[in-house]
């Protein structure tokens, strides 16, 4: 983030992450939604609201890595080896899957590396690594 900014939003969410960090069935759902906000606030959100194709926002199931816009299935069904799965809990209050958080994490890395990380010649943590090797290993 840029130095001596203000960044309550960020801040406050990962006081609600740091606070949940002891609840194993919530904070990793948390720490996706957190990345989301990361990318809002450096002003590379994701807009998951209707269809990067159709306009509409029926059965959004793909984001596509080019527009970081949802797809629905049938939009998406010929590309879909090439889009993201877009995780429900993203959309709407339904819990998290180990699958779903994992989901959610590789989005939200991609665009970290693409607009964050990469730019500045910078690498994604150990620790963000280290997360998703403990979430993988838990069962589906």
């Amino acid at each position: 983030l840029p130095e001596r900014e203000p960044h309550g939003r960020v801040y406050e969410g990962l006081r609600i992450v740091l606070g949940a960090i002891e609840q194993d069935e919530v904070w990793p759902a948390l720490l996706v939604r957190w990345e989301m906000g990361l990318l809002d606030e450096l002003g590379f959100g994701l807009d998951l609201s209707e269809c990067a194709a159709t306009g509409r926002n029926e059965d959004l199931i793909y984001v596509s890595p080019k527009s970081g816009k949802a797809v629905s299935r049938t939009a998406g069904e010929p590309y879909k080896d090439r889009l993201f799965r877009l995780p429900g809990f993203l959309q709407a209050n339904v819990d998290a899957s180990v699958a779903d958080v994992l989901d959610g994490l590789k989005l939200t890395g991609y665009f970290l590396h693409r607009h964050v990380f990469e730019p500045r010649g910078a690498t994604m943590p150990e620790q963000r690594e280290r997360v998703i090797r403990g979430l993988a290993e838990r069962p589906h």
